[in-house]
């Protein structure tokens, strides 16, 4: 189970953790989980420089250990990009210190401080260690582009009826989600162009050296 609009009473529980921008203006914060991988990314790619678009991409470390030139583009253009772990790790059912192993392991390629977790699943101990080195990243909109029971037409409605300015809006860029992705993301970009949004990259602090510390801490 999963909601589309994240209520301010679960943003207020983890204060510290990037859940919208707020702002007055007519803008939104595209997010795409997952890649980069050539069946997908350069489409998405393709398609956002249609509408001027920037957003920020959360890699899975070994995707862009594969697809370094996929990666390469995506910051020659504008974007930014996140760690989203090495291997995709599910961080209720990984052990702490294999976790923030692979997420640092992820932050060796990536050099960039936004994080989030895949599934959005963190241990509290887990959290309070990469709260201090990490800008954690999660959303008030979930598109629902992972669930096999939505539509393609679903998953857009859910974006369309919950997003307002600053939202930061959850897509996938995967083989599992292409399928609807390919209808989403152009119409999703075509309404909001419309009425006078634009979409921006979430700003990124990058590091030449990853962060050294003792995890036997934060177990």
């Amino acid at each position: 189970m999963y909601l589309v609009k994240t209520p301010k009473l679960v943003q207020a529980l983890w204060p510290t953790c990037l859940w919208y921008i707020p702002t007055r203006e007519n803008v939104l914060y595209l997010t795409f989980d997952d890649g980069p991988i050539p069946e997908v990314t350069p489409w998405v790619l393709n398609t956002l420089l249609e509408y001027n678009a920037r957003a920020t991409f959360f890699c899975v470390g070994e995707n862009v250990e594969r697809n370094p030139d996929i990666f390469r583009r995506l910051l020659a253009e504008g974007h930014s990009a996140g760690n989203h772990t090495h291997n995709h790790l599910n961080g209720w059912d990984t052990e702490t210190t294999r976790y923030l192993h692979n997420v640092r392991h992820c932050a060796r390629l990536v050099q960039s401080n936004l994080f989030r977790p895949p599934y959005g699943r963190l241990r509290p101990q887990q959290r309070a260690f990469l709260e201090r080195h990490y800008k954690i990243v999660f959303w008030d909109v979930l598109s629902g582009d992972f669930d096999p029971n939505l539509t393609a037409e679903q998953c857009l409605q859910n974006i369309v009826e919950n997003a307002r300015p600053g939202s930061i809006i959850v897509l996938h860029d995967s083989l599992k989600t292409v399928a609807k992705l390919r209808y989403v993301l152009p119409a999703m970009l075509e309404h909001f162009s419309a009425l006078g949004y634009r979409f921006e990259a979430i700003p990124v602090e990058t590091s030449t050296a990853p962060v050294r510390v003792a995890y036997h801490h934060a177990q």
